[in-house]
């Protein structure tokens, strides 16, 4: 049973588009969005400085915050794991909502 790693990965990608609601796909778009932002922002940090100390934990930060706030909403979204959690994706929606209105007004404050 020696498969090579492109024939994992490639059924691993089939699985993945054929299996996988367009509501999960476009979360896991918004996810992999947050892990570049932040990825440019420590490059950033780690090419030019952290002269602005405040602006790139605040930047940092609320890309992490964004990212766990998805994968939040992944996970109360996903119809195999409705049994586990009570509500409707709506209400996970709005959770989603209402956090990261809260981030960004942290966010705001934390820059000064």
């Amino acid at each position: 049973m020696s498969t090579s790693a492109a024939d994992i990965f490639g059924r691993l990608a089939r699985s993945y588009a054929d299996e996988t609601p367009l509501r999960l796909k476009v979360i896991d778009t918004y996810m992999a969005f947050c892990v570049a932002v932040g990825l440019a922002q420590f490059a950033y940090c780690l090419l030019v400085g952290t002269f602005p100390y405040n602006a790139f934990l605040a930047g940092f930060g609320s890309a992490v915050a964004c990212f766990v706030f998805a994968a939040n909403l992944r996970i109360k979204t996903n119809a195999k794991n409705a049994p586990q959690f009570a509500g409707t994706p709506e209400s996970a929606f709005a959770e989603f909502v209402f956090c990261h209105i809260i981030l960004h007004f942290i966010v705001a404050n934390f820059l000064g």
